[in-house]
Protein backbone atom coordinates (compact mmCIF):
# COMPACT_ATOMS: atom_id res chain seq x y z
CA UNK A 1 0.00 0.00 0.00
CA UNK A 2 2.62 2.21 1.24
CA UNK A 3 4.84 1.98 -2.87
CA UNK A 4 0.98 2.57 -4.55
CA UNK A 5 1.07 5.80 -2.56
CA UNK A 6 4.66 6.73 -3.53
CA UNK A 7 3.17 5.86 -6.83
CA UNK A 8 0.45 8.22 -7.00
CA UNK A 9 2.54 11.06 -5.52
CA UNK A 10 4.97 10.21 -8.02
CA UNK A 11 2.65 10.62 -10.56
CA UNK A 12 0.84 13.70 -9.39
CA UNK A 13 4.42 15.45 -9.15
CA UNK A 14 5.08 14.63 -13.07
CA UNK A 15 1.26 16.00 -13.77
CA UNK A 16 2.00 19.30 -12.10
CA UNK A 17 5.44 19.75 -13.65
CA UNK A 18 3.59 19.20 -17.35
CA UNK A 19 1.30 21.22 -16.55
CA UNK A 20 3.15 24.25 -15.16
CA UNK A 21 5.62 24.10 -18.27
CA UNK A 22 2.52 23.36 -20.75
CA UNK A 23 1.39 26.87 -19.40
CA UNK A 24 4.70 28.73 -19.34
CA UNK A 25 5.90 27.64 -22.98
CA UNK A 26 3.52 29.98 -25.33
CA UNK A 27 5.11 32.83 -23.56
CA UNK A 28 8.65 32.82 -25.74
CA UNK A 29 10.74 30.84 -28.34
CA UNK A 30 14.31 30.43 -28.67
CA UNK A 31 14.07 27.54 -31.26
CA UNK A 32 10.79 25.81 -29.21
CA UNK A 33 12.49 27.05 -25.80
CA UNK A 34 12.01 30.08 -23.12
CA UNK A 35 13.74 33.06 -22.48
CA UNK A 36 13.04 36.17 -20.69
CA UNK A 37 10.58 38.16 -23.15
CA UNK A 38 10.10 41.66 -21.16
CA UNK A 39 12.93 44.62 -21.56
CA UNK A 40 12.35 47.81 -20.30
CA UNK A 41 12.89 50.08 -22.73
CA UNK A 42 12.35 51.09 -26.57
CA UNK A 43 13.21 48.59 -29.20
CA UNK A 44 16.60 51.01 -30.38
CA UNK A 45 17.57 50.72 -26.43
CA UNK A 46 16.93 46.97 -26.56
CA UNK A 47 19.40 46.64 -29.74
CA UNK A 48 21.94 48.89 -27.77
CA UNK A 49 21.59 46.83 -25.33
CA UNK A 50 22.93 43.37 -26.86
CA UNK A 51 25.70 44.57 -29.00
CA UNK A 52 25.91 41.03 -29.52
CA UNK A 53 24.13 40.48 -31.89
CA UNK A 54 22.63 43.57 -32.84
CA UNK A 55 25.18 46.77 -32.43
CA UNK A 56 25.78 46.72 -36.46
CA UNK A 57 22.20 46.96 -36.72
CA UNK A 58 21.65 49.78 -34.16
CA UNK A 59 23.93 52.01 -36.34
CA UNK A 60 22.16 51.39 -39.13
CA UNK A 61 19.34 52.04 -37.74
CA UNK A 62 21.14 55.58 -36.98
CA UNK A 63 22.54 55.64 -40.66
CA UNK A 64 18.76 55.26 -41.98
CA UNK A 65 17.18 58.33 -40.26
CA UNK A 66 15.30 55.97 -37.89
CA UNK A 67 15.91 56.27 -34.57
CA UNK A 68 12.60 57.92 -33.88
CA UNK A 69 10.47 54.85 -35.46
CA UNK A 70 13.14 52.44 -33.06
CA UNK A 71 12.25 54.32 -30.41
CA UNK A 72 8.67 56.04 -30.30
CA UNK A 73 6.79 54.33 -32.66
CA UNK A 74 4.72 50.64 -32.04
CA UNK A 75 6.76 48.67 -34.28
CA UNK A 76 7.23 45.22 -35.38
CA UNK A 77 10.60 44.31 -36.18
CA UNK A 78 12.18 41.14 -37.57
CA UNK A 79 15.61 41.63 -36.91
CA UNK A 80 19.06 40.55 -38.80
CA UNK A 81 21.97 40.46 -36.98
CA UNK A 82 25.16 41.33 -37.57
CA UNK A 83 26.57 38.67 -38.92
CA UNK A 84 24.05 39.39 -41.59
CA UNK A 85 25.27 42.72 -42.44
CA UNK A 86 29.23 41.78 -42.22
CA UNK A 87 28.61 38.87 -44.47
CA UNK A 88 26.93 40.77 -46.97
CA UNK A 89 29.60 43.15 -46.78
CA UNK A 90 31.99 40.78 -46.73
CA UNK A 91 35.90 41.15 -48.36
CA UNK A 92 37.39 41.60 -51.76
CA UNK A 93 38.10 37.72 -51.94
CA UNK A 94 34.49 36.45 -50.52
CA UNK A 95 32.76 35.64 -53.86
CA UNK A 96 29.54 37.23 -54.43
CA UNK A 97 29.87 39.95 -51.02
CA UNK A 98 29.44 43.10 -51.77
CA UNK A 99 33.34 44.07 -51.57
CA UNK A 100 34.01 41.38 -53.94
CA UNK A 101 31.93 42.38 -56.74
CA UNK A 102 32.76 46.35 -55.86
CA UNK A 103 36.53 45.24 -56.21
CA UNK A 104 35.79 43.20 -59.38
CA UNK A 105 33.81 45.92 -60.97
CA UNK A 106 37.00 48.30 -60.00
CA UNK A 107 34.77 50.29 -57.64
CA UNK A 108 35.86 51.72 -54.17
CA UNK A 109 34.90 48.92 -51.45
CA UNK A 110 32.82 49.77 -48.26
CA UNK A 111 34.68 50.18 -45.22
CA UNK A 112 32.75 51.17 -43.07
CA UNK A 113 28.72 51.40 -42.79
CA UNK A 114 28.64 55.17 -42.95
CA UNK A 115 30.01 54.36 -46.87
CA UNK A 116 26.45 52.98 -47.79
CA UNK A 117 24.10 56.00 -48.13
CA UNK A 118 21.42 56.18 -45.37
CA UNK A 119 18.26 56.05 -47.64
CA UNK A 120 19.75 52.50 -49.20
CA UNK A 121 19.68 51.47 -45.63
CA UNK A 122 16.66 52.23 -44.74
CA UNK A 123 14.94 51.06 -47.69
CA UNK A 124 16.44 47.47 -46.99
CA UNK A 125 15.79 48.13 -42.87
CA UNK A 126 12.12 48.66 -43.83
CA UNK A 127 11.64 45.33 -45.06
CA UNK A 128 11.86 43.85 -41.79
CA UNK A 129 9.46 46.63 -39.88
CA UNK A 130 5.78 46.10 -39.68
CA UNK A 131 3.59 48.69 -38.38
CA UNK A 132 2.04 47.93 -35.04
CA UNK A 133 2.58 44.58 -32.32
CA UNK A 134 2.25 41.09 -33.32
CA UNK A 135 3.53 38.30 -31.53
CA UNK A 136 3.74 34.85 -32.56
CA UNK A 137 0.28 33.55 -31.69
CA UNK A 138 -0.78 36.31 -34.01
CA UNK A 139 0.08 34.87 -36.99
CA UNK A 140 -1.15 31.96 -38.99
CA UNK A 141 0.20 28.85 -40.19
CA UNK A 142 2.41 27.68 -42.55
CA UNK A 143 3.40 24.16 -43.67
CA UNK A 144 5.78 24.18 -46.63
CA UNK A 145 4.70 21.13 -47.70
CA UNK A 146 0.52 22.41 -48.07
CA UNK A 147 0.80 26.13 -48.99
CA UNK A 148 -2.20 25.84 -50.56
CA UNK A 149 -3.87 24.52 -47.06
CA UNK A 150 -1.66 26.43 -44.80
CA UNK A 151 0.37 29.09 -46.69
CA UNK A 152 0.74 32.00 -44.20
CA UNK A 153 -0.33 35.29 -44.90
CA UNK A 154 0.67 38.72 -46.49
CA UNK A 155 1.90 41.52 -45.10
CA UNK A 156 2.50 45.08 -45.57
CA UNK A 157 6.35 46.33 -44.87
CA UNK A 158 7.46 49.88 -43.05
CA UNK A 159 7.87 50.48 -47.02
CA UNK A 160 5.35 48.84 -48.63
CA UNK A 161 6.83 45.96 -49.59
CA UNK A 162 4.69 42.51 -48.98
CA UNK A 163 6.52 39.61 -46.74
CA UNK A 164 4.86 36.40 -46.65
CA UNK A 165 4.87 35.55 -42.71
CA UNK A 166 3.87 32.46 -41.33
CA UNK A 167 4.01 30.03 -37.84
CA UNK A 168 5.33 25.73 -38.67
CA UNK A 169 4.17 23.62 -36.15
CA UNK A 170 6.58 20.71 -35.46
CA UNK A 171 5.45 17.44 -35.65
CA UNK A 172 6.01 14.91 -32.25
CA UNK A 173 6.15 11.51 -32.89
CA UNK A 174 4.56 11.23 -35.84
CA UNK A 175 1.42 13.78 -34.50
CA UNK A 176 1.22 16.65 -37.12
CA UNK A 177 0.97 19.60 -35.93
CA UNK A 178 1.33 19.54 -31.84
CA UNK A 179 5.30 20.35 -31.17
CA UNK A 180 7.11 23.59 -31.27
CA UNK A 181 6.39 26.20 -33.33
CA UNK A 182 8.63 28.35 -35.66
CA UNK A 183 7.93 31.83 -37.38
CA UNK A 184 9.30 32.70 -40.99
CA UNK A 185 9.12 35.73 -43.05
CA UNK A 186 9.66 35.54 -46.70
CA UNK A 187 10.10 38.80 -48.80
CA UNK A 188 8.00 38.48 -51.41
CA UNK A 189 8.94 40.11 -54.97
CA UNK A 190 5.88 39.76 -57.11
CA UNK A 191 2.35 39.67 -56.01
CA UNK A 192 1.43 38.94 -59.36
CA UNK A 193 3.15 35.83 -59.44
CA UNK A 194 1.53 33.48 -56.52
CA UNK A 195 3.12 30.38 -57.78
CA UNK A 196 6.77 32.04 -57.08
CA UNK A 197 9.18 30.39 -55.01
CA UNK A 198 10.33 32.27 -51.90
CA UNK A 199 13.32 32.03 -50.03
CA UNK A 200 11.94 31.24 -46.44
CA UNK A 201 13.93 32.95 -43.23
CA UNK A 202 13.19 31.36 -39.86
CA UNK A 203 12.97 33.04 -36.42
CA UNK A 204 15.39 32.25 -33.42
CA UNK A 205 13.79 34.08 -30.84
CA UNK A 206 10.73 35.39 -30.66
CA UNK A 207 8.47 38.02 -28.91
CA UNK A 208 10.93 40.10 -27.48
CA UNK A 209 8.92 42.81 -26.03
CA UNK A 210 10.27 46.18 -25.73
CA UNK A 211 8.12 48.97 -24.40
CA UNK A 212 7.12 50.31 -28.09
CA UNK A 213 6.90 47.01 -30.02
CA UNK A 214 7.87 43.12 -30.39
CA UNK A 215 11.18 41.50 -31.73
CA UNK A 216 11.64 38.21 -33.63
CA UNK A 217 15.39 37.71 -34.38
CA UNK A 218 16.15 36.02 -37.17
CA UNK A 219 18.34 32.88 -37.55
CA UNK A 220 21.82 32.93 -39.09
CA UNK A 221 21.70 32.40 -42.46
CA UNK A 222 23.92 35.08 -44.40
CA UNK A 223 22.03 36.87 -46.51
CA UNK A 224 19.06 38.02 -44.49
CA UNK A 225 19.63 41.48 -44.60
CA UNK A 226 16.95 42.88 -46.80
CA UNK A 227 15.46 39.90 -46.62
CA UNK A 228 17.54 38.96 -49.67
CA UNK A 229 20.52 40.94 -49.87
CA UNK A 230 21.27 40.39 -53.17
CA UNK A 231 18.42 43.21 -54.02
CA UNK A 232 20.41 45.76 -51.86
CA UNK A 233 24.32 44.62 -53.17
CA UNK A 234 22.75 44.58 -57.03
CA UNK A 235 21.09 48.42 -56.23
CA UNK A 236 24.92 49.68 -54.86
CA UNK A 237 26.43 48.21 -57.61
CA UNK A 238 24.42 49.67 -60.35
CA UNK A 239 24.94 53.42 -58.61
Amino acid sequence: MKISINRIYLLLGFVLLFGLAACKRDNYYIDGGKAKAEFDGTMLDYLKSKPVPFDTIARIVKLAGMEDVFNQQDITFFAPTDYEVKTMIGSVTQIGSLNNRLFSAGKDTVKTLSDIDGPIWAKYLQRHIFKGTKKLADYPQYDPALPAVYGGQDYYAYNNTVARIGVIYGDVGGVKYIGYRQLTIAYVADLSNTQATFFTYMVSSSDIKPRNGVVHALQLSGDAFGLGSQDMIVEILLK
